[in-house]
């Protein structure tokens, strides 16, 4: 049995090209491992707040929490940090917003990035701690970015490397780009990404 851990970040709910792709790759996980434990963060209906002063105290600060809310706030980071090193395979939804992940994203990456539990500092660098997952990205985009206007993507890279600081390094991305180009590019993007979620969770199987 395996542990997959969805990550969900667009607002537009149903309607998100990027859910759906997403939760096309957890039906076709489940249907090959009927027996699979699914744990979802939508983190567009339940965000996260943004890092502050009492965050820092309550993880990084050498006396640890003081307060109600320190206590609080590092309660979650380490249910998401636990949610995370459970997982087998990681499936992040993430649309493009302003060339990059959303905020509500990268409020999550903030708070499992936890030196000590998800990285480590060595004499030889930075060590990501969260190792032996399989990760897929369902990437979003209004427009086409995975050709000549590759320099406008900040979200897709920004991805691989914030996950492989983490140690996650065994990454997928499907890409569902140009859905504002008109109802029929739309739907032909969608298509594609579906068959390639197709293909990746086949290869998963396979492996």
């Amino acid at each position: 049995m395996c542990n997959i851990l969805y990550i969900s970040s667009s607002p537009r709910g149903s309607a998100s090209y990027s859910n759906q792709v997403a939760e096309k790759v957890i039906r076709d996980l489940r249907a090959k491992d009927p027996d699979a434990s699914l744990t979802v963060r939508d983190l567009a209906r339940e965000p996260l707040p943004h890092i502050d002063d009492d965050f820092v105290a309550a993880t990084r600060g050498a006396q640890g929490p003081s307060t109600d809310r320190q206590r609080t706030i590092l309660a979650r980071s380490d249910a998401l940090v636990d949610e995370l090193l459970a997982a087998d395979i990681v499936v992040i939804a993430a649309p493009m917003i302003n060339f990059s992940v959303s905020t509500t994203l990268k409020s999550w990456f903030d708070y499992v990035a936890r030196a000590g539990r998800t990285f480590r500092y060595s004499e030889a660098g930075p060590q990501g701690l969260v190792t032996a997952k399989r990760v897929i990205i369902v990437s979003a985009s209004g427009g086409v970015y995975s050709g000549e206007n590759a320099a406008f993507d900040f979200q897709v890279p920004w991805l691989r490397n914030m996950l492989g600081f983490l140690g996650m390094t065994n990454v997928e991305v499907i890409r569902v780009e140009g859905t504002a180009l008109g109802p029929q590019a739309a739907e032909q993007a969608l298509a594609r990404a579906s068959d390639q979620a197709s293909d990746i969770v086949a290869g998963l199987a396979a492996a």
